[in-house]
């Protein structure tokens, strides 16, 4: 019975995958159909999807050979035989063909009533010394020292405590919030207004600070409760 051969086009070339038979006559068969192609085949790369046959590097070589009088070039083998795999690799053939790129989720829109503005993510304590400036929000998890800085077109968050200098809406945005586990900063400035860090009193806890009538006002911060 003749051996099959089927030849589909894929993106990376020729696909012929050749059914199963004796590769004296397969060899042959495979060849002189691609040569009934004519220039349809001319300048194809070609992937070769042996199966569980088992061919050495002599018989690959004589087969790329044939090939490249046709003009087709022969550049991937597939094939479940670790010999024919060690022959085509001996050969400079490829075994595999390339893995597609991964597909990146399309991400949901933004929620109206959510702010996608942008922010930044420290993940570290600020220490003394260093300034952090940014246009969008800045969520810092880590404390900021005293003798450090943080300034933010937007909001500030800090998940830990604050004891250098904080500035939020550095643009004049008086409607940016100041939140920390605790705060006490050297400074704190929310658009143009400008406060100090008051007296503890008692432990520290949550707070967050906003503009009201002017001012820099600090109050314990209820994440779940909108102000009215």
């Amino acid at each position: 019975m003749a051996v099959s051969i089927a030849i589909k086009g894929i993106k990376e070339g020729l696909l012929v995958t050749v059914g199963d038979g004796d590769w004296a006559e397969a060899g042959p068969t495979l060849l002189e159909k691609l040569r009934e192609g004519g220039e349809f085949f001319r300048g194809a790369r070609l992937v070769l999807q042996l199966g569980g046959r088992a061919l050495g590097a002599a018989e690959l070589g004589k087969l790329r050979t044939s090939l490249g009088d046709l003009n087709i070039q022969l550049w991937t083998v597939l094939s479940e035989s670790a010999l024919t795999g060690n022959a085509a690799k001996a050969l400079g053939l490829e075994t595999s063909l390339p893995k597609p790129p991964a597909v990146t989720p399309e991400l949901p829109p933004i929620d109206p009533l959510e702010d996608g503005s942008e922010a930044i993510l420290v993940q570290h304590t600020v220490r003394s010394g260093r300034s952090i400036n940014f246009p969008g929000h800045v969520v810092v998890i880590g404390d900021v020292n005293a003798g450090a800085e943080v300034s933010a077109g937007g909001n500030i968050v800090v998940w830990g405590r604050v004891r250098g200098t904080v500035q939020a809406g550095i643009n004049g945005n008086a409607e940016a919030v100041i939140c920390a586990l605790d705060l006490a900063p050297m400074q704190l400035r929310i658009g143009n207004a400008i406060a100090t860090s008051p007296k503890r009193r008692g432990k520290p806890e949550p707070e967050l600070a906003r503009v009201k009538d002017g001012q820099v006002v600090a109050e314990r911060w209820k994440p779940n409760e909108r102000e009215k």
